[in-house]
């Protein structure tokens, strides 16, 4: 793909899993997480900026795009955010990094967090584009009723039981994804999320990462919680100023229950922060990691 022109593009197992992995760059190591129903990609316009500072990894998180879509099981632990944080620690030190940088965005922003309380001894800065954690999502979620669900009913349809959710989707999942603002994509970058879409494993183990979401995920969480274990790194927050996001929530406070150091702020653009808004994003990724 020449929108990420000089970078490598590889498969490499890590474990349990074989992760589709894009890296290139050079300078400290940084690992970018996508989101849903995305792939690596997604990071196409801010790479090459950040290229020219940081040596990056760009993997596809378990269950996306062309990366392994192992078995689930009855409490959905495969696709918990533990187990993905622990596929990307392996990742990092085949290639020879013990410490590092991370940014994730949506979904990928839960595994960074996750891989921040996990393994602390791995982050050294932690930044998060356009989430709040999991467990203040449900506890929002509980509180507000249909304000939350007629917005974000998707984090209730994917996690449905019994493969509900799949016999929607897999018979037409063009209908389902990327049906608004189509224009907000690169057309290479829609057509690789498309085209990985269009798997029915990967349609099953996005929906496996909501379920996990709604259960493991927010227990693990609250768990943390309760215990007072904290992300010990600096964290940078960004997210959504045309969204719901920064009205439920102050999203800054929010993090400052998770952590001491917590600076950020709204970017004028919607979900897709760095598709839409790549030279903002990118500035303030550079300032905060350059730090």
């Amino acid at each position: 793909m020449t929108m990420f022109e000089g970078f490598r593009l590889e498969h490499v197992d890590v474990g349990d899993v074989t992760l589709r992995v894009r890296t290139g760059g050079s300078g400290p190591p940084l690992l970018l997480l996508h989101g849903h129903p995305q792939t690596h990609v997604m990071w196409h316009r801010v790479a090459p900026v950040l290229a020219e500072r940081f040596t990056l990894v760009l993997p596809d998180l378990r269950g996306y795009g062309e990366s392994s879509k192992p078995p689930t099981t009855q409490d959905h632990a495969p696709y918990s955010k533990r187990a993905m944080a622990r596929d990307l620690v392996g990742l990092m030190e085949q290639l020879g990094h013990d410490s590092y940088g991370v940014v994730g965005h949506d979904r990928g922003g839960r595994v960074s967090y996750r891989l921040a309380l996990d393994h602390p001894e791995r982050v050294e800065r932690l930044a998060v584009l356009d989430i709040v954690p999991t467990a203040d999502m449900w506890r929002f979620a509980e509180r507000s009723g249909k304000r939350f669900g007629l917005i974000e009913y998707h984090w209730y349809f994917l996690a449905m039981p019994n493969g509900l959710p799949e016999r929607v989707i897999t018979p037409a999942p063009s209908a389902y994804y990327f049906t608004e603002r189509r224009e907000r994509f690169d057309p290479a970058a829609l057509a690789d999320y498309e085209r990985c879409v269009a798997n029915p494993e990967t349609v099953h183990a996005m929906c496996e990462d909501y379920r996990a979401g709604a259960g493991i995920d927010d227990e693990i969480d609250e768990g943390d919680r309760a215990a007072g274990r904290r992300v010990q790194c600096p964290v940078l927050a960004l997210w959504s100023g045309r969204d719901e996001l920064g009205e439920w929530f102050d999203v800054l406070d929010t993090w400052r229950g998770w952590a001491d150091d917590v600076t950020g702020h709204a970017v004028d653009a919607g979900h897709y922060l760095a598709e839409e808004a790549p030279e903002e994003v990118a500035t303030a990724l550079i300032d905060f990691l350059d730090r």
